[in-house]
């Protein structure tokens, strides 16, 4: 396979292969004994049709120029990024699973970008900081009329912080086309349900406001999360956001949907119950019919 051509993964390849990345973890949070579980198993749905199916990047020269950037602003879920990176052969699987969150290792609570082999281009950790980071890459972009594109991933909760807006108006200002966004809209952040906490809606409409195309789709249909990425390389006026409806927790029943798992990892017991579920999901997919 050519340096930086995406494997030819179908549907149910993908499917199966978020499966195995939120299985990894959930097998890393338990050995860190910390760490977020909620918006990690939600977004691997997400990250997996990004790394393997859009995003220009290759593992063998993770500094390209001519690479696309992806930036976690919402990094506290950076468990499911290093789980990607490493199944897109980044890094070793088992380096990741047992590494998370230790000391001296690259694998921090928050990414980190001080090893430029695993592809990650921004640190994180200050919410709203990473879209005004992603911003200011499409613009130098956009300046140097370069072809690469700048995708960045924002937590719902996240939203609550002014200087997100302000990105958002620079970006839509300078009809930023290289830009695309994707909000992880699951509704709940730490202190409880994102409308309770400090309401969102109507989040497209506002997003509008500030001259954004706008496509929203459920986050768990990699078909639909493909075709919104897609989408938006074809929007030539103006930025992109893709408002991801997702399940907080997906794939764990007793996680799904509960703020409370938003920086809790699973215990041992807990992470036997969620590997058993994930597993046998597992199996569905790869005996269902296409």
């Amino acid at each position: 396979m050519p340096h930086g051509e995406q494997p030819a993964y179908s549907i149910r390849e993908l499917e199966i292969k978020a499966n195995e990345i939120r299985q990894d973890v959930v097998q890393a949070l338990v050995h860190a004994k910390s760490g977020h579980s909620a918006g990690s198993l939600g977004m691997a749905d997400v990250l997996t049709a990004l790394y393997f199916r859009v995003l220009n990047i290759d593992p063998n020269n993770p500094r390209s120029p001519n690479r696309d950037r992806f930036v976690l602003s919402n990094a506290h879920i950076c468990p499911v990024l290093y789980a990607t990176l490493a199944h897109r052969g980044f890094c070793s699987r088992a380096s990741f699973v047992f590494n998370l969150r230790k000391l001296g290792s690259p694998f921090q609570g928050h990414s980190t970008n001080h090893d430029p082999s695993l592809g990650i281009e921004t640190c994180g950790g200050p919410l709203g900081q990473g879209l005004s980071q992603a911003v200011g890459m499409a613009l130098a972009g956009a300046m140097d009329h370069a072809k690469w594109r700048v995708y960045v991933a924002t937590g719902d909760g996240e939203l609550d912080e002014g200087m997100c807006w302000e990105a958002i108006m620079l970006a839509g200002k300078n009809r930023l086309s290289n830009l695309t966004a994707i909000v992880d809209r699951n509704n709940i952040q730490i202190d409880g349900q994102t409308e309770t906490v400090m309401p969102l809606e109507p989040l497209a409409d506002k997003w509008r406001a500030f001259n954004w195309h706008v496509i929203e789709v459920d986050g768990h249909n990699m078909r639909h999360v493909i075709d919104a990425l897609e989408e938006a390389k074809t929007v030539f006026e103006k930025p992109t956001v893709i408002l991801a409806h997702t399940v907080p927790g997906k794939g764990v029943s007793f996680m799904e949907h509960k703020y409370e798992w938003h920086g809790k990892p699973p215990s041992a017991e807990e992470a036997e119950r969620a590997l058993a579920e994930l597993r046998a999901e597992a199996e569905r997919l790869k005996s269902s019919p296409v």
